[in-house]
């Protein structure tokens, strides 16, 4: 899949996700055969004002390209001075959240609440591709809610002010992550535009990437919550031979929990290590016999080398029975 200037190696992508794709998992994704991975969203005004905690949100790693970073903002100056900064971090594109439904967001008029607002979410569009030198993307909704569905007008908005492509959740705001994701709009989006269109909501096998491509001849899909716990998702999902979701052996998810912790502690040091990694360890254990009683265990410990010696203990034959 090609986007403006930059090629991928394939067309599943992992979404951008607050508080979760950092470095560490950015990482493992890649290494599962994820074909592109996104920052967390970052704070264009934040950036400028040199907030130490968003630079290290935005800082890029050699081994871990190709990489996107996404940006959120509602004022064209910000956006494309922080364009600017970014392009020199290394990253292949730079995204622009437009779709986020999260109140503190939306309340500052950033987010999706600039699908309410197409000229300034053009002005924005057009003053960042003016100040990047990598491609420039757009992260979509369905609209704000079901009396305003205008993904399409803002699809082509985002196409004529500059975006080499648009990336659309089936989802209005007001659903958040509830209910179902409408396909047919990513398929109107799609006959909107010439730009490539990418897919989101709901993906979560190989025959749901089937299905919406089908559906919507969209070029590309993205996976977020799927994808929470669940890195390998990446090597198969992809694979129409695939029909189900191969079980994943106990001892993996064993070995790519610390493996998690372990690239996480090189960049955020032990406490934060500890205190992110609970979350993570959740997700992991997820449909495990004694999952709540584990995950309980976990999070009463504060100590890297204690979290590591009781996942040690689970994880011992019979130990997933006997937790």
């Amino acid at each position: 899949m090609k986007i403006g200037s930059v090629e991928f190696q394939n067309h599943i992508f992992l979404a951008p996700m607050a508080g979760i794709t950092d470095y560490a998992f950015r990482k493992l994704c890649k290494e599962q055969g994820a074909g592109l991975t996104y920052t967390e969203m970052i704070s264009a005004k934040a950036l400028c004002y040199k907030d130490r905690k968003t630079f290290e949100i935005a800082k890029i790693y050699p081994d871990e390209v190709p990489t996107a970073v996404q940006i959120f903002g509602s004022e064209p100056y910000y956006m494309a001075k922080a364009a600017e900064f970014l392009c020199e971090q290394g990253p292949c594109l730079i995204d622009i959240n437009m779709g986020c439904p999260a109140p503190k967001i939306v309340k500052n008029g950033e987010g999706c609440a600039l699908m309410k607002d197409l000229s300034l979410a053009g002005k924005i569009i057009a003053e960042t591709v003016k100040a990047s030198k990598v491609p420039v993307t757009v992260k979509i909704r369905k609209g704000w809610d079901e009396n305003s569905v205008n993904a399409v007008e803002m699809a082509k908005t985002a196409e004529e002010n500059g975006a080499s492509a648009v990336t659309i959740h089936g989802r209005t705001r007001d659903m958040y992550y509830s209910g179902h994701a409408d396909w047919e709009i990513i398929a109107r989006v799609k006959e909107s535009v010439s730009i490539p269109v990418i897919g989101n909501g709901d993906i979560k096998t190989a025959k749901d990437v089937m299905e919406i491509k089908k559906i919507t001849g969209c070029d590309g899909v993205m996976i977020g919550r799927a994808a929470l716990g669940n890195p390998w998702i990446f090597s198969w999902i992809g694979d129409e031979a695939v029909t189900d979701p191969p079980a994943i052996d106990p001892y993996r998810k064993y070995e790519m929990i610390l493996r998690h912790m372990d690239l996480m502690l090189k960049i955020k040091g032990e406490v934060q290590t500890v205190n992110e990694m609970r979350k993570h360890i959740a997700w992991y254990l997820k449909g495990f016999k004694y999952a709540a009683k584990i995950r309980d265990s976990i999070f009463k410990i504060d100590d890297l080398e204690g979290v590591k010696k009781e996942l040690e203990r689970i994880f011992a034959k019979g130990g997933l029975e006997d937790a």
